[in-house]
Protein backbone atom coordinates (compact mmCIF):
# COMPACT_ATOMS: atom_id res chain seq x y z
CA UNK A 1 0.00 0.00 0.00
CA UNK A 2 2.67 2.58 0.81
CA UNK A 3 4.32 2.16 -2.53
CA UNK A 4 1.01 2.28 -4.14
CA UNK A 5 0.63 5.97 -2.24
CA UNK A 6 4.47 7.08 -3.69
CA UNK A 7 3.47 5.85 -6.66
CA UNK A 8 0.03 8.47 -6.70
CA UNK A 9 2.42 11.16 -5.35
CA UNK A 10 4.37 11.20 -8.06
CA UNK A 11 1.88 11.07 -10.70
CA UNK A 12 0.16 14.05 -9.00
CA UNK A 13 3.52 15.76 -9.29
CA UNK A 14 3.45 15.26 -12.84
CA UNK A 15 0.08 16.84 -13.23
CA UNK A 16 0.60 19.79 -11.14
CA UNK A 17 3.20 20.35 -13.59
CA UNK A 18 1.32 19.84 -16.68
CA UNK A 19 -1.17 22.66 -15.23
CA UNK A 20 2.21 24.88 -14.53
CA UNK A 21 3.72 24.60 -17.56
CA UNK A 22 0.13 25.31 -19.02
CA UNK A 23 0.09 28.70 -16.83
CA UNK A 24 3.67 29.44 -17.90
CA UNK A 25 3.01 28.76 -21.83
CA UNK A 26 -0.61 30.62 -21.78
CA UNK A 27 1.44 33.82 -19.66
CA UNK A 28 1.40 37.42 -21.30
CA UNK A 29 5.08 37.43 -21.58
CA UNK A 30 5.55 33.83 -23.04
CA UNK A 31 2.93 34.41 -25.53
CA UNK A 32 4.59 37.92 -26.25
CA UNK A 33 7.93 36.47 -26.77
CA UNK A 34 7.20 33.16 -28.71
CA UNK A 35 5.24 35.61 -31.20
CA UNK A 36 8.70 36.95 -32.27
CA UNK A 37 11.29 35.17 -33.61
CA UNK A 38 13.26 32.53 -31.73
CA UNK A 39 16.26 33.05 -29.96
CA UNK A 40 18.48 32.46 -27.51
CA UNK A 41 16.47 34.88 -25.20
CA UNK A 42 12.84 33.80 -26.04
CA UNK A 43 14.20 30.32 -24.93
CA UNK A 44 15.78 31.74 -21.66
CA UNK A 45 12.40 33.78 -21.33
CA UNK A 46 10.14 31.10 -21.62
CA UNK A 47 13.08 28.66 -19.51
CA UNK A 48 12.80 31.27 -16.97
CA UNK A 49 9.20 32.56 -16.37
CA UNK A 50 8.03 30.85 -13.11
CA UNK A 51 5.49 28.46 -14.15
CA UNK A 52 7.44 27.03 -16.87
CA UNK A 53 10.65 26.68 -14.42
CA UNK A 54 7.97 25.05 -11.46
CA UNK A 55 6.62 22.67 -13.77
CA UNK A 56 10.17 21.53 -14.95
CA UNK A 57 11.17 21.44 -10.84
CA UNK A 58 7.68 19.52 -10.21
CA UNK A 59 8.82 16.79 -13.07
CA UNK A 60 11.64 16.50 -11.28
CA UNK A 61 10.42 16.05 -8.00
CA UNK A 62 8.05 13.50 -9.47
CA UNK A 63 10.73 11.57 -11.16
CA UNK A 64 12.73 11.49 -7.57
CA UNK A 65 9.43 10.06 -5.94
CA UNK A 66 9.35 7.45 -9.16
CA UNK A 67 12.51 5.81 -8.38
CA UNK A 68 11.24 4.94 -4.79
CA UNK A 69 8.29 2.88 -7.13
CA UNK A 70 10.59 1.54 -9.17
CA UNK A 71 12.51 -0.04 -6.69
CA UNK A 72 10.11 -1.79 -5.49
CA UNK A 73 7.71 -3.11 -8.09
CA UNK A 74 8.27 -4.05 -12.32
CA UNK A 75 8.07 -1.85 -14.35
CA UNK A 76 4.94 -3.58 -16.14
CA UNK A 77 3.03 -3.31 -12.98
CA UNK A 78 4.07 0.25 -11.83
CA UNK A 79 4.17 2.24 -15.34
CA UNK A 80 0.53 1.70 -15.95
CA UNK A 81 -0.42 3.95 -12.65
CA UNK A 82 0.58 6.67 -14.68
CA UNK A 83 -2.54 6.42 -16.78
CA UNK A 84 -4.03 7.98 -13.93
CA UNK A 85 -2.36 11.02 -14.78
CA UNK A 86 -5.02 10.77 -16.94
CA UNK A 87 -8.01 11.02 -14.51
CA UNK A 88 -6.55 13.64 -12.60
CA UNK A 89 -5.51 15.77 -15.18
CA UNK A 90 -9.32 15.51 -17.04
CA UNK A 91 -10.85 15.90 -13.67
CA UNK A 92 -8.40 19.25 -12.65
CA UNK A 93 -8.95 20.41 -16.35
CA UNK A 94 -12.83 20.37 -15.90
CA UNK A 95 -12.51 21.91 -12.45
CA UNK A 96 -10.78 24.65 -13.95
CA UNK A 97 -12.89 24.98 -17.01
CA UNK A 98 -11.55 23.31 -19.39
CA UNK A 99 -13.84 21.73 -22.38
CA UNK A 100 -13.87 17.73 -21.03
CA UNK A 101 -15.86 16.14 -23.80
CA UNK A 102 -18.18 12.70 -23.10
CA UNK A 103 -15.64 10.92 -25.82
CA UNK A 104 -12.92 12.68 -23.72
CA UNK A 105 -14.65 11.02 -20.02
CA UNK A 106 -15.11 7.64 -21.62
CA UNK A 107 -11.44 7.08 -23.00
CA UNK A 108 -10.27 8.32 -19.35
CA UNK A 109 -12.85 5.49 -18.13
CA UNK A 110 -11.15 3.12 -20.24
CA UNK A 111 -7.80 3.91 -19.40
CA UNK A 112 -8.69 3.21 -15.74
CA UNK A 113 -10.08 -0.40 -16.43
CA UNK A 114 -6.47 -1.11 -17.69
CA UNK A 115 -4.95 0.47 -15.21
CA UNK A 116 -7.58 -1.61 -12.51
CA UNK A 117 -6.61 -4.56 -14.39
CA UNK A 118 -3.09 -4.38 -14.43
CA UNK A 119 -2.79 -3.23 -10.75
CA UNK A 120 -5.00 -6.60 -10.09
CA UNK A 121 -1.96 -8.70 -11.89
Amino acid sequence: MKTLLIAIISIALSVAAQFSLKAGMSGDRVRTDLAHFYSLKTLFNVLTDQYVFGGFLLYGLGAMVWLGVLAKWEVSKAYPLVGLGFVFTVAIGFLVGENVTISRAIGVALICAGVFLVGRS
